[in-house]
C-alpha cells in the first residue's frame, strides 16, 4: 500500500540552467476567490438567512460548532462553485474562503472551541450529511443522529417570495412555465420506478419557471402523469402571487402534458390566469386541417422549402374534456424522403384572438417555452440538482432545493452585477469558470481578511465591475 506523501518540497525540470521547485508554504490560497461577488449577492438579499428559517434544530447549542445556517451557506455556495459532492467538504473545510462564505468569525477555524475542530474553517461531510439526512421521523425514532429538520412548505414559499421581491414595479401580466423532466437514478432509492419514455429508472421532477426566476422545484416518482401535482403547485403559486399582484395577468404555458381538463377548468375558473398547452396530435385534430397540409405539401413540391399554414378551430374531445376550447392548428410540410412529410402542430389556450392571432401565438409565444429547458439545464448540468443518491425522497428533495437556492443566488448575480458585462448571458457554468474560479491569497488579521487576487487574472475588469454594479444596485 502506498504511504501518504510526506514532501515539503517538488523538484521539477530546471529551467536555464535555474532550480524549478515548489513547496506547500505559500499560506492560506484559494481557488474560488470569484465567490465573493455570491457572498454580496447572499448576504444583501438574505437568501440563505431565509433558508434557515425554515429548519428546526434539536442539537444541543453548547455542544455545535456549525449553525444551521452556516451549514446551508457552506452547502448551498459550495455547489454554485461546483462541488457537488460531500466528500469535497473534507477538503473544502481547511479553504477560508469557504469560512467566510459560511460566515464563521474566524474564517481560518483559529477561533474553534473544541479542539478536534481547530484549525478548520468550517464543517465537513459527516456534519452536511447529518442535515441532509433529515427523515421526517419521530422523535424516539431520530433524536440521535437526526436532529436537523425542515418544513418544505416554508422553503417552497421562499422561492416565490424571492421572484416577487425582485420586481421593482408590478406586472401587467407574467408566464408561468410548467415542464417536466427526467432525473435518471442508479441505486435504490425511495420512489423510484422505470419510465418507458426516458427508458431508465427515474424521478420526474416539476419545474415551475417565470422567464429565468425559478417558483417550484417538486421531485416526484416517474410513475405519475407529467402534470401530477399541479392541483398542490399552481394554486399554491397563484396565491402567493395574488396576494402581491391582484390585478397582474397570470398565463401558464406548458407542453401537450399539461393539457388536461382539471387544469385547464381550473384556469378558467379564475379571473385573469390563462393557459397555452401543447396538444398532442390525433386523427380528428389531422382531418380538421387535411386541406391546409394539402396546400402546404402542394406549396412545398413547388418551393422546396419548409411550408406552414395556420387554422383556428373549436374543438371538445369525446370523452375527456368537459368543453369547447380554442385550438391553434400548425399545418406543416416538411423535407423528408422525395415529396417531404407532414409535421401538423396543436396547441389549445383560453386566451382569444383579440390577444395574439394564430401564428404569433404559436411562433412568438408558444415556442418561447424552450428557453425554459436551458434553466433547467442549468439546474441539473451546472448546480447538480439530479445528485439525487441518497436512499430517502425527503432527503432527495432538501438535495433539489439545495441545487435550486444555488441557482437562485448565481440567477441574483446575473441580473444584479452580471448586467453590461460581458457575462451578461452567461449559463451557470460558464459564470463559475470565468469569474468565480480565481486564485488568490487570503491574509487574515485582527482588524481584516485581505483577499489578493492575481496581478494578470485577465477577469479584472470584470470583477471591478460586477461589484460596483452590486454596490450601486444594494447601497
Amino acid at each position: 500500500m502506498r504511504t501518504q506523501c510526506q514532501q515539503t518540497e517538488i523538484e521539477f525540470q530546471e529551467l536555464e540552467g535555474r532550480r524549478v521547485v515548489a513547496d506547500f508554504e505559500g499560506g492560506y490560497v484559494t481557488s474560488d476567490a470569484g465567490a465573493l461577488l455570491l457572498r454580496q449577492v447572499n448576504e444583501r438579499l438574505g437568501v440563505v438567512r431565509e433558508m434557515a428559517k425554515a429548519f428546526s434544530d434539536t442539537r444541543d447549542s453548547d455542544l455545535i460548532e456549525h449553525s444551521v445556517e452556516q451549514l446551508l451557506a457552506q452547502r448551498v455556495l459550495a455547489i454554485a462553485l461546483g462541488y457537488e459532492d460531500l466528500n469535497d467538504h473534507d477538503r473544502l473545510r481547511h479553504d477560508p474562503l469557504m469560512g467566510l462564505l459560511a460566515g464563521k468569525a474566524d474564517p481560518t477555524g483559529g477561533d474553534r472551541r473544541h479542539k478536534r475542530d481547530r484549525g478548520k474553517s468550517c464543517a465537513g461531510k459527516s456534519t452536511l450529511n447529518r442535515l441532509e439526512l433529515s427523515p421526517d421521523l419521530p422523535v424516539h425514532q431520530a433524536r440521535r443522529y437526526h436532529k436537523i429538520n425542515y418544513d418544505q412548505r416554508v422553503l417552497d414559499d421562499l422561492l416565490v417570495r424571492h421572484f416577487l421581491g425582485s420586481w421593482r414595479e408590478v406586472p401587467e401580466e407574467i408566464v408561468l412555465d410548467l415542464d417536466a423532466t427526467d432525473d435518471p437514478l442508479h441505486g435504490r432509492q425511495e420512489g423510484r420506478f422505470f419510465h418507458g419514455y426516458y427508458d431508465c429508472y427515474c424521478y420526474l421532477p416539476l419545474y415551475i419557471f417565470c422567464g429565468d426566476y425559478l417558483l417550484c422545484a417538486r421531485l416526484r416518482p416517474s410513475n405519475i402523469d407529467a402534470s401530477a401535482g399541479w392541483e398542490q403547485e399552481v394554486p399554491r403559486i397563484v396565491s402567493l402571487i395574488r396576494s402581491r399582484w391582484p390585478k397582474t395577468r397570470i398565463i401558464l404555458r406548458g407542453d401537450s402534458g399539461f393539457a388536461r381538463d382539471e387544469l385547464m377548468s381550473w384556469c378558467e375558473e379564475h379571473e385573469q390566469v390563462e393557459f397555452v398547452f401543447g396538444l398532442a396530435r390525433n386523427s380528428r385534430l389531422e382531418r380538421a386541417i387535411a386541406g391546409e397540409l394539402a396546400q402546404a405539401k402542394k406549396e412545398f413540391e413547388s418551393a422546396r422549402q419548409a411550408v406552414r399554414r395556420w387554422k383556428e378551430l373549436r374543438y371538445q374531445t369525446r370523452k375527456s374534456w368537459s368543453r369547447q376550447r380554442r385550438v391553434v392548428a400548425k399545418a406543416e410540410w416538411i423535407e423528408g424522403a422525395d415529396e417531404g412529410k407532414a409535421n401538423p402542430r396543436f396547441i389549445v389556450t383560453s386566451l382569444g384572438p383579440d390577444y395574439l392571432q394564430a401564428q404569433p401565438l404559436y411562433e412568438q409565444f408558444y415556442c418561447a417555452r424552450g428557453e425554459m429547458e436551458n434553466r433547467i439545464k442549468e439546474q441539473q448540468l451546472d448546480l447538480f440538482a439530479d445528485r439525487t443518491s441518497t436512499g430517502f425522497m425527503r432527503s432527495n428533495q432538501l438535495r433539489l432545493y439545495l441545487s435550486s437556492f444555488a441557482y437562485i443566488l448565481v440567477n441574483a448575480l446575473r441580473h444584479y452585477g452580471l448586467a453590461g458585462t460581458q457575462l451578461a448571458d452567461a449559463t451557470v457554468g460558464t459564470i463559475r469558470t470565468r469569474l468565480f474560479k480565481a486564485g488568490a491569497l487570503i491574509r487574515v488579521s485582527v482588524r481584516r481578511v485581505l483577499i489578493r487576487f492575481s496581478t494578470g487574472w485577465p477577469m479584472r475588469d470584470v470583477l471591478c465591475q460586477v461589484a460596483g454594479n452590486l454596490a450601486e444596485r444594494f447601497g
